[in-house]
């Protein structure tokens, strides 16, 4: 069974972070969630400011809860905004249909969990996890 671990995780957040830096990027918040959406490593660089943990969380907690990485979420909330307000009412994790999160998954399509972001634009946050996860060796979808 493949599991993401905190090494990984770690690693990923180091990746996203210094493609934030070299980018010039406002500071960010990662956070990198499980299969579970449980937290498996966060880190929020110097001077971002508040929530951008809570947010990152939010956006990874909803790319797992619902299969899928959050720019697809952001349109289907569009779509169906009382559909989307309901799920975030009900659930058990924070829940942020925002642009900023992307599923992780192994070598054969296995979903190991989540990394999301906040600091930045929608595209930017999403920018640097997908980087995080390349620097990691991971692969995502």
């Amino acid at each position: 069974m493949s599991q993401l671990t905190l090494q990984q995780a770690r690693t990923l957040i180091d990746g996203a972070l210094a493609a934030a830096r070299e980018l010039r990027f406002k500071p960010m918040g990662v956070v990198v969630v499980d299969a579970a959406a449980q937290v498996v490593a966060s880190a929020r660089e110097d001077g971002a400011s508040a929530l951008r943990l809570e947010i990152a969380l939010g956006k990874a907690a909803a790319a797992v809860g619902m299969g899928t990485n959050s720019r697809a979420l952001a349109q289907r909330a569009k779509d169906l905004p009382a559909f989307f307000t309901s799920i975030a009412s009900v659930a058990q994790q924070t829940f942020i249909a925002q642009t900023g999160a992307v599923l992780i998954v192994d070598a054969a399509g296995v979903l190991l969990g989540a990394a999301g972001a906040s600091g930045g634009s929608g595209d930017e946050d999403e920018q640097i996890v997908i980087a995080g996860i390349a620097a990691a060796g991971l692969q995502h979808t």
